[in-house]
C-alpha cells in the first residue's frame, strides 16, 4: 500500500538512558525488521524528568552500536554543530561508518538548546552566527569526505580554516554517508538542504506545516537546478501504539502525555489507526520515512507490536 515506506526508531537518551538501554532498543529494532536506529544529540534532559543516570554521547553510542548490530542503519537526528569542530566530527562519523560497514547517516543541525550549552560549558552564539557556522560545517564535512584519496582539502571560512588536510579517514559509503538536514526555518534551512541534504526531516510538526516546508525545500532545489525528487522526505513523530484503549492510555501515562494530544500530534492509537495516519501523512506531505520517537526506552513490547501489526500493512 505504501511502497518503500520505512519506519525508523528514534530515541531521546538525554531523558534518562544508559548505553545498555539503547543497545536493547537497537537490537530489538534490528530483529523486528526496522530500517534504522537514530538518537538525539543532547547533553541535558528536558522537562520534568531527572535525566539520570546522565547523558550519553551520540557518536560514542553509534560507534558502539556499529559493532553490535549488523543490518540496522544508524544516525543522529540531529547532531549539534555547536558541540564539535567540523574536522574532528568528520573523522568521528567516517570512523563510525567504517566500524558499521557503511551504515551511518549523518544528521546535522545548528544546535538550539541554550541550557545544555550553559550546563556543560559549550559556547552558544547568536542564531545568525550558529547558522553561519552550521553552513561552514556542512561545507567542511562534505568537502573532507568528497576529496579524492591522495589529494588535500583546504577551506578558508569566517569561522573555520583548514590547510593541507589529508581529508582522512574516508567513510565506507561513497561519495559520503547520507546527510540529513531538518527544521522549520523558511529561508536558510531550505537553501542549505538544497545544497547539501540527501534527506529533509521535519520533527514534531503538523501535516500542513510539513507540506509547506517541503514545498520551500522543493523550490530551493529548483532554484539551483537540482531535482527535488533526489531528496527523501521524512518526519519524526511521537509514537504511542496499543492493542486497545487501555494499553494506549497506560503507555501515554508512562510518558506523561495526554492521549488526545498524542492522537492529534503523533502516531497514536491502535495499529489500524496508525496505519491510516501514516497513509494521510504520505498523501499530504510525500514522506517516505517516519521516525518513531520512543520516549519510554524500556517499552520494547511496543516496538514489537508496531513491527508485527503496523509494518506488514505498509508493504
Amino acid at each position: 500500500m505504501y511502497e518503500d515506506f520505512k519506519l525508523r526508531v528514534f530515541t531521546e537518551p538525554q531523558q534518562g538512558a544508559t548505553y545498555d538501554d539503547l543497545l536493547r532498543v537497537a537490537t530489538t529494532a534490528e530483529s523486528a525488521g526496522y530500517d534504522a536506529f537514530f538518537r538525539s544529540d543532547h547533553y541535558l534532559k528536558m522537562g520534568p524528568v531527572s535525566g539520570e543516570p546522565g547523558p550519553t554521547d551520540a557518536w560514542l553510542t553509534l560507534a558502539g552500536l556499529a559493532r553490535e548490530t549488523t543490518r540496522l542503519r544508524l544516525g543522529t537526528l540531529m547532531s549539534a554543530a555547536t558541540f564539535r569542530l567540523p574536522g574532528p566530527l568528520a573523522i568521528s562519523a567516517a570512523q563510525a561508518d567504517q566500524m558499521s560497514g557503511g551504515r551511518i547517516e549523518f544528521g546535522l543541525g545548528t544546535g538550539w538548546y541554550a541550557d545544555e550549552h550553559t550546563a556543560y560549558g559549550i559556547p552558544f552564539p547568536s542564531l545568525r552566527e550558529r547558522f553561519d557556522r552550521y553552513a561552514e560545517q556542512l561545507e567542511i564535512v562534505t568537502g573532507l569526505w568528497g576529496t579524492p584519496s591522495g589529494e588535500t582539502f583546504d577551506y578558508d571560512g569566517t569561522y573555520y580554516r583548514l590547510a593541507d588536510s589529508p581529508a582522512l579517514p574516508k567513510p565506507v559509503q561513497r561519495p559520503r554517508p547520507p546527510v540529513l538536514i531538518g527544521g522549520a526555518g523558511k529561508k536558510r534551512t531550505p537553501a542549505l538542504a538544497a545544497r547539501f541534504a540527501d534527506e529533509f526531516n521535519l520533527p514534531f510538526v503538523d501535516m500542513a506545516t510539513a507540506a509547506d516546508q517541503f514545498e520551500r525545500v522543493e523550490q530551493a532545489c529548483t532554484a539551483i537546478g537540482r531535482d527535488p525528487a533526489e531528496l527523501v522526505r521524512s518526519a519524526a513523530l511521537v509514537v504511542c501504539v496499543g492493542k486497545d484503549e487501555a494499553q494506549i492510555a497506560r503507555r501515554a501515562e508512562v510518558i506523561g502525555r495526554d492521549v488526545d494530544e498524542l492522537r492529534a500530534n503523533g502516531l497514536t492509537g491502535t495499529p489500524a489507526e496508525v496505519v491510516d495516519t501514516i497513509g494521510t501523512w504520505r498523501q499530504r506531505t510525500g514522506i517516505t520515512r517516519a521516525y518513531l520517537q520512543l520516549l519510554d526506552v524500556s517499552d520494547l513490547d511496543q516496538l514489537e507490536l508496531i513491527a508485527s501489526e503496523v509494518t506488514p500493512q505498509l508493504d
